[in-house]
């Protein structure tokens, strides 16, 4: 039995995290255009377009209109799943609050464009009422900052929080206790207590340490996010906030005027998770990292992060060379490989059966680390036509695939019952002892375990008798 639960890691996209939240939270939030925008840029293409098709209709439109907005067959595309997409842009666009259901003039049913949502994206969109980025004037900063040196303390400071995951016992000094705390309100780590040596890492945090450094960020935004209201925070502040982030431009500077004290506590945190670089809060400037700019496209659009140079080579003999020195990818690497030998600057490890298991049962998929594999891969492995060799991406699903076999059970078989009433008594009775494997009414064929046979066998004598 596997010492770690198999819990599957989900996280919601911005829309579903959005269709979450209380009508009220939505309202609040689309008075601001960098959410109306933002929320814009997420939807379906269907969505937008119906969005732009009534934006400056101010009265009602009845649904039957609505329903004839069905876009043109295309050839070779099935009538029904052009209706389906008709109905599902539609109801995207309810579930976010952005069409409300009214009565026209003539009391029938009809939609019309949230108020709210109008004017603010008119304002994102074509400009006018007041400036929404953040775009304060600054006096040129002696202590600026390169993309370099942005790009570095963004990957330095979320590196701690996974070498933390790797390692929670030998880490609680490299990150914060917000973040700590995050980690285990996302179920990552464990603990009976709060102090640090009792935690472990869960199945949970090892899924969450092969994702992609973008949806990582999402995750745990979504997770912090979730207590920002035990922090004494506005959820509708935080959230207007990392929208506006996420229209910034990396490298530029930008002023903390006019922030309350509440939105100064989220900047730091957001510091100690690496989405800002802060000198110090005296220095009235931040700097937007690469992991604010993405945050909002969270688990849908990967390709914004920015491109890796990867260090994996991996063999058809299932043999990987990792040039690196970082401590956190060998343990990564060790997640669901053998590590054979350490040199100065690269590390030998080998793919195995024991190792794959190992992850398995951990709960992390087959998927899970070939999609790994794939991410970390040195240029040149992308100049071959499989990136991660065939032969090892299949054997790792076929050794998955090992865990769903048959499992052979020993029983005793009972057939050839000479009424139905028979089978179901006794039938009915195994079952209710938790000693029934199998049962077939129509052939009145049964098995139980071996180790319930006796118990059965004397039932069936007393009502013999």
């Amino acid at each position: 039995m596997s010492f770690y639960g198999e819990k599957t890691l989900t996280c919601k996209n911005l829309l579903d995290y959005l269709k979450s939240l209380p009508r009220e939270t939505l309202d609040k939030l689309y008075n601001h255009p960098a959410t109306c925008l933002a929320v814009f840029r997420e939807l379906p293409e269907l969505s937008r377009h119906f969005i732009l098709r009534v934006f400056f209709v101010l009265k009602p439109i009845q649904h039957v209109t609505v329903a004839s907005w069905i876009p043109p067959h295309e050839p070779g595309k099935d009538v029904g799943d052009i209706v389906l997409l008709h109905r599902q842009s539609v109801q995207v666009l309810m579930d976010m609050c952005i069409w409300q259901e009214v009565k026209d003039e003539l009391g029938n049913a009809a939609i019309q464009l949230n108020k709210t949502f109008r004017e603010n994206f008119k304002i994102a969109s074509l400009g006018g009422g007041k400036p929404w980025t953040m775009s304060a004037t600054l006096e040129s900063d002696p202590h600026q900052r390169d993309l370099d040196f942005l790009e570095k303390y963004a990957m330095d400071r979320w590196e701690s929080v996974l070498q933390f995951l790797v390692q929670p016992r030998q880490g609680a000094t490299a990150i914060s206790r917000d973040a700590m705390r995050t980690l285990l309100h996302a179920g990552l780590i464990e603990s009976d207590e709060s102090e640090s040596p009792n935690m472990q890492i869960t199945s949970s945090g090892f899924q969450f340490l092969l994702l992609d450094t973008a949806s990582q960020v999402w995750f745990f935004i979504l997770k912090y996010l979730e207590t920002v209201t035990e922090r004494g925070l506005s959820l509708v502040e935080c959230l207007t906030f990392l929208f506006k982030l996420s229209f910034s431009t990396l490298g530029k500077d930008y002023s903390m005027e006019g922030m309350d004290d509440r939105l100064l506590t989220f900047l730091q945190h957001l510091r100690e998770f690496g989405l800002v670089y802060l000198r110090k809060r005296s220095s009235g400037r931040f700097y937007p990292t690469r992991l604010a700019l993405n945050i909002t496209a969270g688990q849908n659009k990967d390709h914004i992060d920015a491109p890796k140079q990867g260090n994996l080579i991996i063999e058809t003999n299932y043999r990987i060379y990792a040039h690196t020195t970082s401590e956190l990818q060998i343990a990564l690497l060790n997640i669901f490989s053998e590590i054979e030998g350490r040199f100065p600057d690269m590390i030998v490890a080998t793919i195995t059966r024991g190792s794959v298991r190992s992850a398995l049962q951990k709960g992390i998929a087959a998927e899970q680390i070939i999609s790994f594999l794939r991410q970390h891969c040195h240029p040149q492995m992308y100049k071959q036509h499989s990136v991660v060799p065939r032969t090892v991406a299949d054997q790792i699903k076929l050794w998955e695939l090992e865990r769903e076999r048959l499992e052979i059970t020993e029983g005793v078989l009972y057939k050839d019952f000479m009424s139905v009433h028979d089978f179901s008594l006794l039938s009915n009775f195994a079952s209710s002892k938790g000693v029934l494997i199998y049962s077939d009414e129509k052939q009145r064929t049964m098995v139980v375990t071996k180790k319930g046979h006796p118990s059965i066998k004397q039932f069936w004598k007393e009502q013999s008798k």
